[in-house]
């Protein structure tokens, strides 16, 4: 037994704190519900990324969502004090029990102090004596794309003495009902109405993404066989461009709905989707959590680490000895060619396979 485990019913308030990119929010997302299943008892705060906030916005474990907004800095040092400060206020006001920090990030550490709860919880490693002695317990990481994230996430409980249950650890993300229905008018004057598979072409780092010319090539395949295709991709001026690109190259136009929907609404749009196609990235991890099955492709990344989480899928990767490098394309090049190396068959073989085994 854990000698350390923390006492449940003595636990009134937990705050979660994620402060990373989207998909990593997202992938945060089964500790909610763990945390809910096994305290029921319990209101379970989150602290994010404001621009993050969506990815978690509406998790039925949730009771409140706290943000940090990362445009505060431009209000200047009075101003972004000001802000700091009301968000502390209020998080001092719910007096937490558990604190559970799931980064390095050293506005967790701090938080842990002022917050003074009787338990926290965060990665261990050698991030300095502050860090370390602002937590009462911490938990390994497997890094090195051994485990995936959202067990690493869990480590977290499991060092608590919480023990998720395999059918506990899905992904959530909620969607609002008008988010549906402006993606169906959408889709509809583009003359969309029936099943389409979705291909979101773009990352927002562009050494994950796929060749256009390969791009190009698939849709058009797809496009040949009867596929309806509908396009994404975020509203920012280098993924725009690449979808252009892909665009100008096709020999049949597809509909697209680019740079056109907030977060929630393309959720709505995967969720339609039958089948979706992507880079590793944050549309890809949206897909898991909503159960659309999916074609990912990777690159420099750890498919292992960050691959499609319990969701029918096919990952494609090439054997090369140097990835997942995580590095910005071939010694810095931008481009990268464990993706390149994957060729348009392969993909359109995973498209089938999937198509085949979807009732």
């Amino acid at each position: 037994m854990l000698k350390d485990a923390i006492d449940l019913s003595a636990v009134r308030r937990v705050l979660v704190i994620k402060l990373r990119h989207h998909g990593d929010v997202l992938l945060s997302s089964p500790l909610l519900t763990v945390l809910k299943k096994h305290a029921p008892h319990a209101e379970i705060d989150a602290l994010v990324y404001h621009d993050t906030r969506d990815m978690l916005s509406g998790h039925p474990a949730l009771s409140e969502l706290f943000t940090i907004d990362r445009q505060w800095k431009k209000l200047g040092p009075l101003g972004q004090l000001r802000a700091e400060w009301q968000l502390l206020s209020r998080l001092r006001a719910r007096g937490y029990d558990l604190v559970i920090h799931l980064t390095e990030h050293k506005r967790g550490a701090w938080l842990s102090r002022l917050l003074a709860p009787r338990w926290s919880v965060a990665p261990g490693g050698d991030h300095g004596k502050f860090f370390k002695r602002s937590f009462t317990h911490r938990y390994p990481v497997i890094g090195g794309n051994r485990r995936h994230t959202v067990e690493i996430h869990l480590d977290a409980l499991r060092r608590l003495g919480i023990y998720p249950a395999a059918d506990e650890r899905r992904l959530q993300l909620a969607i609002p009902q008008p988010a549906r229905e402006v993606v169906r008018a959408k889709l509809a004057a583009n003359g969309v109405t029936g099943r389409y598979v979705l291909i979101h072409p773009t990352s927002r780092w562009l050494f994950k993404t796929w060749p256009v010319a390969r791009m190009a090539a698939l849709i058009d395949a797809l496009s040949a066989r009867g596929d309806t295709v509908v396009l994404s991709a975020a509203p920012d001026a280098a993924e725009l461009a690449m979808l252009a690109d892909i665009q100008s190259r096709l020999m049949r136009p597809v509909a697209s709905l680019a740079g056109e929907l907030n977060l929630k609404q393309l959720a709505a749009l995967i969720d339609d989707a039958t089948l979706f196609v992507g880079m590793d990235s944050v549309p890809m991890h949206m897909a898991a959590a909503l159960q659309t099955p999916c074609v990912a492709l990777f690159g420099p990344s750890g498919d292992i680490e960050w691959g499609p989480w319990q969701v029918p899928h096919r990952l494609l990767t090439t054997n090369m000895s140097c990835r997942p490098c995580g590095r910005d394309g071939c010694g810095g090049g931008k481009r990268s060619e464990c993706l390149e190396h994957i060729d348009e068959q392969q993909v359109l073989a995973a498209i089938a396979q999937l198509q085949q085994e979807q009732p």
